[in-house]
Parts: C-alpha cells; structure tokens; sequence
C-alpha cells in the first residue's frame, strides 16, 4: 500500500495545476492620458486648451506659434475618445480633459530645450555674480552647487 501511495504523489506532483499559474496580464490603473504610438522626427506634448472649462486662447496660440500642430484623431486610432466633445476647436484632434495632444518636429523641440537650457544657465550665472558681488576676503562666501545625501545612525 506504501509503494502505491509514493506512485502517486510522484505523478501527481508532475501534474502542472492551469489555477497556480499566474495570469499573464496583470490589472494596471487607468492612465489619465494617453501615449500615442511615437512617429519617426516628431515629439508629442499634451496642450491645454481649457481650463475648468474656460477656453486658453493665448496658451493653445503660443503653442501654435512654437511649431506645434494638432494631431488628427484619423492619424493615431490607437488611442479611443470616449465623449468627443462636438463643439471643440479642433473637430478631428485628440482633446481629452481640456488638453490637445498635439505634435512639434524633433528638431525645433531640440532648439526650444537649448534654448531654455540657455536662459536657466545665464540666470544662474546672473545669480552667482551678484551673491558673489558681497564677497569679503575676511569671510568668504561658499558657492558650492553640491548636494550630500548620507544614511546611518542619527546623532
């Protein structure tokens, strides 16, 4: 009786169970808004149009003025519009929650990143001279731009 019962623990330890294995998809939360399948030279920026459902004229026509360009709903099907909204500026683009998706060439988004990065270092050289412009050799100031995170044991 021993023998038969080992026979069949062993076989039945071979058997694979469809119930232990995980499921291959896992449930994720909802993304607010959606990424589009990207296109070869173009970068994708959500604009606001809206907000609390008053228009943004001047921020949708300074983006406009930058370079970017709606994106028609017809050229990305990959993304769904629940509740398209049938008075919206842009009839055929993608808008969802008061934001455009909306497209700009890869290069003026390049030039637009320098030339930001520009501005952010000449103030920050502009605010370094003028702290430093109060420096006194019988108490010098420190501008260090280091920042030192340690762990341990608190004092």
């Amino acid at each position: 009786m021993e023998t038969e019962t080992k026979v069949n623990r062993l076989a039945r330890e071979l058997d694979t169970r469809e119930k232990s294995q995980r499921p291959q998809k896992r449930w994720t939360p909802p993304q607010l808004l959606p990424e589009p399948n990207p296109e070869p030279g173009y970068e994708f920026h959500w604009v606001r149009v809206s907000t609390q459902g008053n228009a943004d004229a001047t921020n949708i026509s300074a983006k406009l003025r930058e370079g970017y360009e709606p994106v028609k709903a017809s050229e990305h099907p990959e993304i769904v519009l629940y509740g398209a909204n049938p008075n919206a500026r842009f009839p055929d683009s993608i808008e969802i929650g008061g934001l455009l998706l909306c497209k700009i060439p890869a290069e003026f988004h390049a030039q637009r990143n320098d030339y930001y990065t520009q501005q952010h270092n000449s103030q920050m050289q502009s605010v370094d001279n003028n702290f430093m412009r109060e420096n006194d050799p019988r108490m010098p100031l420190f501008n260090e731009r280091r920042t030192k995170v340690t762990f341990g044991k608190g004092v």
